[in-house]
């Protein structure tokens, strides 16, 4: 496969969603932002959207204190552990795909990040990224940026253009895949990456590329 070869600067997002993957596949290099400010602006830094049995859910990593408007940078924003929010995450991944054609194939890779011990939001982020990146065999090249990092470098800034509160205005299509659950719902657009992961494995990249095909 081959991309543009060009660089966008994003977020640090958490599972994010297909949109977002295609457009950084399709640029090929995607440098994350670890100093992104005014997180509410934009929810998928700490949230990610799946379906299953009970239709369409969004599932919350908790944060320490207060995230409305909250100043302090994505790189210093600690995980809660209240509520018991990694079993939760995990039965409810379980159920809405653990009979998916991939669920068995990436569970354990899957299973160590979301019951892991990570105490930075952005280290979750990046494990589950890695996961994502290398079980679907992305060619992306993904940099985190260190502290007063250059974002002018990147060809395309896209913090905050993609997420869930509101429809982002970017050249990609939704197209059409596998979902499980696509017999009661009708198919359901801009699902976090863990959907297509789970329903198309590898193939997953084929969707990838029609979404940003002109």
């Amino acid at each position: 496969m081959t991309t543009s070869a060009t660089t966008v600067v994003m977020g640090s997002m958490c599972a994010a969603s297909v949109r977002c993957y295609a457009a950084a596949l399709k640029a090929g290099t995607l440098l994350v932002d670890l100093d992104e400010r005014r997180l509410p602006l934009r929810h998928s830094h700490h949230r990610y959207r799946v379906d299953g049995p009970n239709g369409l859910q969004t599932l919350t990593v908790p944060l320490v204190g207060a995230t409305n408007n909250m100043m302090t940078p994505l790189r210093d924003v600690l995980i809660s552990e209240h509520g018991d929010w990694r079993r939760l995450h995990w039965g409810a991944l379980y159920s809405a795909y653990g009979r998916s054609p991939y669920f068995d194939y990436v569970a354990d890779d899957l299973s160590r990040v979301i019951h892991g011990s990570q105490r930075y939001l952005h280290d979750f982020n990046r494990q589950m990224h890695e996961v994502i990146v290398d079980f679907m065999d992305l060619p992306l090249m993904t940099r985190y940026l260190e502290q007063g990092g250059d974002v002018a470098a990147a060809d395309e800034d896209m913090r905050g253009r993609i997420g869930m509160k509101k429809p982002d205005a970017l050249p990609i299509s939704n197209v059409a895949y596998y979902q499980m659950w696509t017999g009661r719902d009708g198919f359901q657009a801009d699902l976090s990456i863990l959907d297509l992961m789970m329903n198309m494995g590898r193939e997953g990249i084929f969707t990838l590329m029609a979404m940003t095909r002109g």
